[in-house]
């Protein structure tokens, strides 16, 4: 046992790939620490200075903002790590600029459009879902973030293939700690819910802005000072470019509606005020899952390159190790927070909240489970196969929001905690096990590719 442990351990010291990922992980998830740190201050302050009530307000018109924004955009970020990554492996240098400007213009046109959607909807978003029509002021001006983000998934994807990681890291923290000043400064001065409102937007704006001027300066680096010059004749097939961003974008609508939207539902389905609590379960899920959303980005670009390159051994090697970190992070703070949870609530938001707890330890399962196995889909996206994440995600999508209109207003925000972890797990397994199965079928196709 003891020789096992030794060799496993100087398995990881020698392991280079591993430790790429991690060196660029380590980046992010230092800025997820102090954001998670500083986000869960914010939210204590805000929701000690608001009540539950009015934070179920703030919740619902920055969850409306972002589900109107992601509803009408693409997935950006993910067509340009692949068909970026793609080109510049293939020293395509001209296409892979082609690649960029399409997915720019797409992804501007798609803010431009969403913000005149959120500007038309506003009265009806304060009406049906803040149950209050004065709060259309509100979801109209937080709605500017969709504009600050014009074109930061397109800026993101070019930063994650350009490695720069441990810049998004800095504009993460600074957006962490402006946002949570502002709001400091709210609860010490008495603020109301828009000046609360506004610090989160001031943090959306940096957050949209900054990747982008990061982008232009990798994009220089990457192509030279004549970046911006693309011949028409260079532009990828539209075809293939856009089945890819069009399959992605349909994941992105079915995880909009069914998964990252439960503060809408819950208002239109209940009240603010259960929104409130849910907010708070929500919140403290984040602790479970911050820290690990950063190997998403690291761990996507590496899973292409392997299956580009038919590095089949490299990449299992890969998924193996970095499962064994979010199932271990997912493992201990789960835990924790069954034994703690309460008191952490009930310390950190006040006694008025402790009514999140069961919605906590029900959401705990599904996103558990999804944390653990957070490469499912990033897997299917690199082997050519968007299609079927979408299929899967659209039965539980269904099933879910289905089984919603007769049961949440009857039992309730831990009953709709209930169905999102159903979702999690009816459509979390499918996708894994396809993944597995279609890398077994490319080793089989390809054995010439299987040495590391």
């Amino acid at each position: 046992m003891k020789q096992r442990l030794t060799d496993a351990l100087k398995g990881l010291r020698q392991d280079r790939l591993l430790q790429g990922v991690i060196k660029n992980t380590g980046y992010l998830f230092s800025s997820s620490t102090v954001s998670m740190v500083l986000g869960m201050l914010q939210s204590i302050f805000a929701a000690r200075l608001l009540g539950v009530e009015l934070l179920g307000v703030l919740g619902t018109i920055t969850s409306f903002a972002s589900t109107i924004n992601r509803l009408l955009s693409f997935r950006m970020s993910e067509l340009v790590v692949k068909y970026l990554g793609r080109d510049l492996t293939e020293e395509r240098r001209e296409r892979a600029k082609g690649v960029v400007a399409l997915a720019a213009l797409t992804e501007a046109s798609a803010s431009v459009i969403a913000f005149g959607v959120l500007y038309w909807l506003a009265p009806l978003a304060a009406e049906f879902l803040a149950k209050d029509a004065s709060f259309t002021p509100l979801f109209r001006i937080y709605g500017v973030s969709i504009l600050a983000g014009l074109v930061v998934e397109t800026a993101t994807g070019i930063l994650q293939i350009d490695n720069r990681f441990r810049a998004q890291a800095v504009i993460n923290v600074a957006q962490s700690v402006l946002t949570a000043a502002m709001i400091l400064a709210a609860f010490v001065l008495k603020g109301g819910l828009f000046w609360v409102m506004l610090a989160y937007l001031v943090g959306k704006v940096i957050l949209g802005i900054g990747p982008v001027g990061l982008a232009l300066g990798s994009l220089r680096r990457l192509f030279g000072p004549d970046w911006w010059r693309i011949s028409a004749e260079h532009m990828p097939k539209l075809k293939e470019v856009m089945h890819f961003a069009v399959s992605t974008n349909l994941s992105a609508t079915i995880n909009l509606l069914v998964r990252d939207s439960e503060l809408l539902w819950i208002s239109y389905f209940l009240s603010p005020l259960e929104a409130g609590y849910y907010k708070i379960a929500m919140a403290v899920v984040n602790l479970v899952v911050m820290p690990i959303t950063p190997f998403i980005s690291t761990t996507y670009p590496e899973i292409s390159r392997s299956v580009a390159a038919k590095q089949w051994q490299r990449l299992r090697h890969l998924l193996r190790r970095v499962t064994l970190f979010s199932g271990a992070w997912t493992l201990v703070t789960t835990l924790g927070l069954l034994v703690l949870g309460r008191w952490v609530i009930g310390l950190m938001y006040g006694v008025e909240y402790i009514p999140a707890y069961p919605a906590l330890m029900v959401l705990l399962v599904g996103y558990g489970l999804a944390n653990v196995f957070f490469w499912n889909r990033p897997l299917l996206l690199a082997l050519g196969l968007p299609g079927f994440p979408v299929a899967a995600m659209l039965a539980g999508g269904l099933v879910k929001v289905g089984l919603a209109f007769p049961l949440v207003p009857r039992y309730g925000y831990v009953c709709e905690a209930l169905l999102l972890t159903s979702f999690f797990i009816i459509s979390v397994i499918p996708i894994l096990w396809k993944g597995m199965r279609e890398l077994r079928a490319a080793e089989r196709q390809n054995p010439e590719g299987a040495a590391v």
